[in-house]
């Protein structure tokens, strides 16, 4: 069993980087931190695409900051709770896709697919790269992965 931070209510860095709570789930906190997600993709999905794009591109880069901080204060690289990686994943997935519960069922299980699966280059990427860098890019190419798969499944079915 991973350590837990008392912090995470308290401190604003860990209760980001732990997806307002959501990575604490005992069970899958990867799958439950992108369930959470979820809601927060729906209000940005209001935006315009470039709005989305500079919103997402920011929680990625400030993502860097938050995980890195809460591994370092765990001593735990990548600790399962960390779950901002999975919220800016499956955003990513999303990009410039029309809001459908069919296209967030599947944006939902090709990003989970990719993260859990890691295929080349992610799991290279999970190996070698550490830090707070290391904790988001795996999810970001996952969401990368995830956002090409899904385009051609919108543009098949559509």
């Amino acid at each position: 069993m991973q350590p837990t931070p008392r912090s995470v209510f308290t401190h604003p860095a860990q209760f980001l980087a732990f997806g307002l709570g959501s990575g604490l789930s005992p069970k899958a906190p990867g799958t439950v931190g992108t369930l959470a997600a979820i809601p927060f993709y729906l209000a940005l999905s209001l935006l315009d695409t470039q709005a989305y794009i500079a919103i997402v591109f920011a929680a990625a880069i400030i993502g860097i900051f938050l995980c890195g901080e809460a591994a370092r204060e765990l001593k735990v690289h990548d600790h399962p709770g960390i779950v901002w990686d999975e919220f800016v994943g499956f955003w990513i997935t999303m990009i410039a896709v029309p809001v459908t519960g069919l296209n967030i069922l599947l944006g939902f299980a090709l990003f989970r697919l990719f993260d859990i699966w890691k295929p080349w280059p992610i799991s290279w990427c999970d190996k070698h790269v550490h830090g707070g860098l290391g904790i988001m890019l795996d999810d970001v190419l996952a969401g990368v992965l995830a956002l090409a798969c899904l385009h051609l499944c919108v543009a098949w079915i559509g």
